[in-house]
C-alpha cells in the first residue's frame, strides 16, 4: 500500500532572537498543525490515526513529547496519539518516513507528521552532581545546537564542533572559500526571488501575534563579493563563515501523509508518492557528507537512477558540505535547491526535514517534474533522504 504526501505547510522561519523567539516551541508546533486541519476542512481530526513530530533538542519547553503536545493544543481530540521522535537535524524528515511506513504497512491510513525548533528558546542545562552539597562551582551548558555534556569516552576526533567538521570536509575535497561563498549568495537570491513569485505563497503559514509573513534570514542583496568580507568562524584561516553556513533559527513545518485511500477522507488528491528511503551513517566528523550515500540507497528502493531526477532539495546546513553532495552526485548543479535552501531560509533543526519535503513535492509540480530527492545531514555522522514521485508528471 503506497504512502502519499497530501499537504505540507510551515511557519516562516525566524532568526535566533527575532521574530518568533517569543513564542513557545510547542506553539509554534500547534500553529502548523492547526493549519494543516484548516487547508483541508473535509478531514475529521479524529481520523488521523498518529501524529508523528521531529524535535532536536527536547530540553526546554518542547519537552515531553511536543508531538502529542501540539495535538493538544491544536485542539485535536484526545483520542489521537502523538510521538516525537529525534534525528537531529533529520527529525522531521525521519518523522514522515515512520509515517510513510505505518502507512505502507496498513497500520495507519492518516497520519500527520512534522517538526519544531525554538532555538532561540533551548535553554542552558545544569548536570546534577554525583553526590551531595557540592562546594564547588557548576557551568551551565547551552542546548541551542552541538555536543554538550560530553561522555569523556567519546573519541576526541568525533565530538569536533560542526564548523570544525565541516573545515576537515573542505580539506578533504579541496573546495574554496570562494565556491562557498559564491553558493551562500545563490541561497538568498533564488530564495528572495521564488519568495517575489509567490512560489511560498501556499506553504507558508503565519504565527498568531507576530508579524513576519516571510523567512526572517532572507538577505536578496547578498553577493560573493560581500559574502567574502566576513571572517572565518571556527579557524582563523578556515574557510566557513557565518555567511556561507545556515544561522540559528526558530520554526515549525507539518507534511499531511495518507494512502491512497485516504484521498476521500482528506477531501484532497495527493501531492507526491513516496517511493524511496535511505539512511547512512559516517564517522560523526564526517556528518555532512552522509546524505550521499542515503540519497543514492533511497533512489534505488525506488527503482530509479539519477538521470531520472528532475528536482533535489538538500539541505544546506553548510556551503561545503551542500558541495561535496552535489558534486558527488551526477546531478545538475541547477535542479538543486531551485527555490533556495537553508544558508538563506533558516535551519530550525526539528523543522527543516519537513520543509525540503515539502519544498520538493511543490517543484516537482511546478516544473511537471516526476522524480525528486530531499536529502539532509545529520550531526553525529548520519544522512537521511526520501525519493518523491510526481505521478502526474507529464515527462
Amino acid at each position: 500500500m503506497p504512502a502519499y504526501v497530501y499537504d505540507a505547510v510551515r511557519t516562516p522561519f525566524g532568526r535566533y532572537g527575532g521574530a518568533l523567539s517569543g513564542v513557545r516551541p510547542d506553539d509554534l508546533a500547534a500553529t502548523v498543525v492547526s493549519a494543516t486541519l484548516a487547508r483541508s476542512p473535509g478531514l475529521d481530526a479524529a481520523a488521523i490515526d498518529d501524529v508523528v513530530w521531529g524535535n532536536a533538542n527536547g530540553a526546554g519547553e518542547e519537552n515531553r513529547n511536543v508531538g502529542r503536545m501540539a495535538a493538544l493544543l491544536a485542539g485535536l481530540p484526545t483520542s489521537v496519539p502523538g510521538v516525537t521522535v529525534n534525528r537531529l537535524c533529520g527529525s522531521s524528515l525521519d518523522a514522515a518516513i515512520a509515517g510513510s511506513r505505518a502507512i505502507e504497512s496498513g497500520d495507519a491510513d492518516v497520519v500527520l507528521t512534522g517538526g519544531v525548533e525554538s532555538m532561540s528558546r533551548a535553554p542552558w542545562v545544569l548536570p546534577k552532581p554525583s553526590r551531595a552539597f557540592p562546594a564547588g562551582n557548576v557551568e551551565a551548558v547551552s542546548t541551542t545546537l552541538g555536543w554538550r555534556l560530553v561522555n569523556p569516552a567519546m573519541p576526541k576526533e568525533w565530538t569536533v564542533s560542526l564548523g570544525e567538521a565541516n573545515e576537515q570536509l573542505q580539506e578533504r575535497f579541496g573546495i574554496t572559500r570562494e565556491r562557498q561563498d559564491a553558493f551562500a549568495a545563490q541561497s538568498h537570491g533564488r530564495a528572495h526571488a521564488a519568495w517575489e513569485a509567490g512560489h511560498y505563497d501556499d506553504l507558508v503559514v503565519g504565527v498568531d501575534g507576530v508579524d513576519l509573513v516571510r523567512d526572517e534570514g532572507i538577505r536578496p542583496d547578498s553577493s560573493a563579493e560581500t559574502l567574502a568580507k566576513l571572517r572565518p568562524a571556527f579557524r582563523p584561516d578556515g574557510t566557513i563563515t557565518p555567511g556561507n553556513a545556515s544561522p540559528l533559527n526558530d520554526g515549525a513545518s507539518a507534511v499531511l501523509l495518507g494512502s491512497a485511500d485516504a484521498a476521500r477522507t482528506i477531501g484532497r488528491e495527493p501531492l507526491a508518492r513516496i517511493a524511496g528511503r535511505g539512511v547512512m551513517a559516517l564517522d560523526p566528523q564526517e556528518f555532512g557528507y552522509a546524505p550521499v550515500e542515503a540519497a543514492d540507497r533511497a533512489l534505488a528502493r525506488a527503482g530509479i537512477g539519477w538521470d531520472a531526477v528532475g528536482a533535489v532539495e538538500l539541505n544546506e546546513a553548510f556551503a561545503v558540505q551542500s558541495l561535496a553532495c552535489v558534486d558527488a552526485w551526477p546531478v545538475d548543479p541547477e535542479i538543486v535547491n531551485q527555490w533556495g535552501g537553508a544558508i538563506a531560509i533558516g535551519h530550525p533543526l526539528g523543522a527543516s526535514g519537513g520543509r525540503i519535503l515539502g519544498t520538493l513535492a511543490a517543484v516537482l509540480r511546478a516544473t511537471n517534474q516526476r522524480w525528486g530527492v530531499a536529502g539532509i545531514c545529520i550531526g553525529v555522522g548520519q544522512g537521511l533522504a526520501v525519493v518523491l514521485e510526481n505521478e502526474g508528471a507529464a515527462s
